[in-house]
């Protein structure tokens, strides 16, 4: 069974990691989120080193099949949302979860993932860990 990571699951994860209240971590991840939004409604790229970059892309009509029946239609133009992993964050997943996938492309999920420290968003990590640190002294 495939687990979702909810929104309250990362205000949990904060709250616990982070050393904040739950209302605090809660307050945090609404502003990142609002912001990660607001900067997408006006057009702008949104990058997050060591993990990706999410940006608008504009569609152009076209014409397509309706799958059911076959028949031609036209796909109105549009804008996507797109998100595109950076290479680090791709890394650490393929480096995780590689060894499941047999020889026919079949992931064998009771083989657990690598235990391994993950490059992307590290920087963030560490500085937060000097923070500590510094703040403790």
């Amino acid at each position: 069974m495939t687990k979702t990571m909810t929104k309250a699951n990362i205000v949990e994860r904060v709250y616990k990691e982070a050393d904040f209240t739950k209302k605090e971590a809660a307050e945090l991840i609404d502003i990142l989120f609002e912001t990660i939004k607001k900067t997408l409604a006006k057009g702008e790229k949104v990058k997050i080193s060591g993990f990706g970059n999410f940006s608008l892309r504009d569609k152009a009509a076209r014409i397509g099949r309706n799958p059911q029946t076959g028949d031609s239609m036209e796909i109105s133009s549009r804008r996507v949302l797109t998100f595109k992993p950076s290479q680090v964050l791709k890394e650490d997943i393929t480096n995780r979860y590689a060894h499941r996938i047999d020889h026919q492309g079949l992931e064998d999920t009771s083989l657990p993932p690598k235990d391994f420290t993950p490059k992307a968003l590290s920087s963030f990590h560490l500085n937060a860990e000097e923070k500590n640190a510094h703040n403790t002294r």
